[in-house]
């Protein structure tokens, strides 16, 4: 058996990474920078740890400068620096590491936690991306070192040697920027890529647009020599990001105008969110972040959360579902763990089993808050309850863990007024819900049966939005809640008047047979005395049969197979039922009767659905006509 080792060519090698290893061709603003914080935060801890030396008041920086009238880029910091072997070494060969290789060497004197960001010694490869050719020039901090030069145009061919004319402590990476970079010579389109990803790095870094600059001293200038006697204000330099994002600090040392006013900052959202929750992890996994609950709308679809996910304050994604549970996207917040386990081109997870502890303790700490907030403060949460509701019942929905957690602060809205829990309802309703919770899908649609179960000395709750259809089913079929869901227009039994005698099956026949024939269909029809004798009569649907068609509408599917499971409820102690029943031998009356059979139909179908454009014009003629013979009588 022969035995080898793997090589690589670097001819293949480079274009891979090139075209292939990274998402985004922004990328590359993040990497370089990303190296400025490392190449600072090295020369720290050697600084920390006495093996180097600066000043006190050292200010240290990463600068990012475009000139698009030579097509050029540069990134600066003022860090460890580099030898010309340190170039070879950590440079030219591929996938060697220098923050590795950095932290192995040290790790005795730093201890367990390091800022340092890089990992993989790929990075640097991503200004291949958009450059044609890339030099280097650094001065490293060691006693005697001497700049050093690295040239590449992107080859496998490299010039080194000690021609650089930097003469302080760093590295200055510049970029002659090729046809595939040329979007980001425009000043707005690589400043909004350094405000995307570097927005919390934790050096400062300076941003120069030198075009934009060279128009601005040209006015000064001219504006000078026009105002001569006016005083000339210094430029003020501001840093582009934030070197201590909120997330940082300890909850207790944040105000809520200071949660606010970051969340404004980060997501342009101009409204104040609900409320939060600050994360702070140190043991078994590190994780800080703010969690923002916005105010929600009510279609589901509309809902678009942003949670933006950080590695040592390098931003790599928004909405990574791999930590993220799916239903916590509805929310917007930021997450820092410098923990988690990305591939090569850190715009990725690779499948963990921390990442999955991670997302179960994001969805605890979630729950938590909601339950903290029910329990010391049921009044203000109550009042988020129509904005946090969708957001709590998809969670539901998406995971059983979330439901287990939640299930005993599930409020509904309750048609006597109030929120009320599940236990609530049914305890104060027991007597004659027998298990049922009874709702509501439209308040207006449905006042009349929301009356009649208000004389009964009974509530239902309100579920008006589509996300309610599938979050009833849920509770009956596997929240263990022992309940069943039952619609108030699927509930006539429940609205007899008390101690009432039964209709005789007679008099039911008699109804039936008036009804076909005025209505000119097969008609299902009880008779029973209703708790208010002002209402004529309701309609009764299935609750089972209506879910199926409420189902297939969602999806998309042809309902007109579904028989038709409605029934007309008559009320017997009404005055125009015991009309009808006294003119329905008389053929005299045969019209007006039929005028308000079909009336007395119409009226009870719009308390349970909306009539066609057919119906509601011959609802009107119809009602027309009847006002006409009131006003002959």
């Amino acid at each position: 058996m022969e035995k080898g080792n793997l090589s690589i060519t670097s001819e293949n090698i480079l274009p891979i990474i090139k075209k292939w290893l990274y998402s985004d061709s922004d990328i590359f603003i993040r990497e370089l920078v990303s190296n400025g914080c490392d190449a600072i935060s090295k020369f720290k801890k050697l600084v920390q740890m006495g093996e180097a030396s600066a000043a006190e008041d050292t200010d240290y920086r990463v600068d990012v400068t475009v000139d698009k009238d030579n097509s050029v880029i540069t990134v600066s910091d003022n860090g460890i620096g580099m030898t010309a072997e340190e170039i070879k070494e950590y440079i030219t060969n591929i996938a060697f590491s220098g923050a590795n290789d950095f932290v192995n060497k040290y790790k005795d004197q730093m201890g367990e936690g390091n800022d340092i960001i890089g990992h993989f010694g790929l990075g640097f490869y991503s200004a291949f991306m958009v450059a044609d050719k890339v030099q280097i020039d650094s001065l490293s901090c060691s006693d005697g070192a001497k700049a050093a030069r690295w040239i590449c145009d992107g080859g496998v061919e490299y010039e080194i040697g000690e021609e650089s004319d930097r003469t302080e402590r760093g590295t200055t990476v510049t970029l002659y920027i090729g046809e595939d970079g040329k979007d980001f010579l425009d000043g707005w389109k690589l400043r909004e890529a350094l405000t995307k990803y570097c927005y919390f790095m934790p050096v400062k870094i300076y941003f120069t647009d030198l075009v934009s600059e060279r128009r601005e001293a040209e006015e000064a200038e001219k504006h000078a020599q026009e105002h001569p006697d006016e005083p000339v204000e210094p430029k003020e330099e501001k840093p582009v990001n934030d070197t201590e994002p909120l997330w940082l600090k300890k909850p207790s040392e944040c105000s809520d105008e200071d949660y606010k006013k970051f969340y404004h900052t980060v997501f342009t959202d101009f409204n104040d969110p609900l409320f939060w929750i600050h994360l702070n992890m140190d043991y078994p996994f590190r994780l800080k972040g703010i969690l923002y609950f916005p105010k929600l709308k009510h279609d589901l679809e509309a809902i678009e959360g942003q949670v933006k996910l950080y590695n040592n304050q390098v931003f790599i994604a928004d909405n990574l579902k791999e930590v993220i549970p799916e239903f916590l996207l509805l929310l917007k917040g930021t997450l820092d763990c410098p923990d988690l386990p990305l591939n090569v081109s850190r715009s990725f997870l690779q499948n963990d089993g921390y990442v999955t502890k991670i997302s179960k303790y994001i969805v605890k700490k979630v729950a938590d808050k909601l339950n903290s907030l029910f329990k010391k403060n049921r009044e203000e949460y109550t009042g988020f309850w129509d904005d946090i509701n969708q957001f709590i019942k998809y969670g539901c929905l998406r995971e059983n863990e979330f439901y287990d957690k939640v299930k005993d602060i599930l409020l509904y809205k309750s048609t006597n007024g109030g929120y009320v829990t599940l236990a609530e309802y049914t305890d104060r309703n027991k007597e004659k819900a027998e298990n049922k919770v009874f709702y509501t899908t439209d308040t207006q649609q449905q006042a009349q049966y929301i009356k009649l179960f208000g004389d009964n000395g009974m509530e239902a709750v309100e579920l008006t939005t589509r996300l309610d259809v599938p979050f009833v089913s849920y509770l009956e079929a596997y929240s263990g809640a022992g309940v069943s869901f039952v619609r108030i227009d699927s509930a006539a039994d429940v609205l007899k008047k008390k101690d009432a005698e039964a209709v005789s099956e007679e008099t039911v026949t008699a109804l039936t047979d008036l009804f076909k024939d005025s209505l000119g269909k097969e008609v299902k029809l009880k008779a029973q005395p209703l708790m208010s004798d002002d209402v004529s009569a309701v309609i009764e649907l299935s609750e089972q049969a209506r879910r199926m068609q409420e189902m297939s509408v969602m999806y998309g599917m042809d309902t007109s197979a579904f028989p038709n499971d409605e029934t007309l409820v008559l009320n017997s102690d009404n005055k125009l039922v015991k009309l009808l029943l006294k003119l329905k031998d008389d053929e005299g009356k045969k019209e007006e009767v039929k005028l308000i059979c079909r009336q007395m139909y119409d009226l009870a179908t719009m308390s349970n659905k909306a009539l066609s454009a057919e119906e509601i014009t011959e609802f009107i003629v119809r009602s027309n006509k009847i006002l006409e013979m009131l006003a002959e009588r």
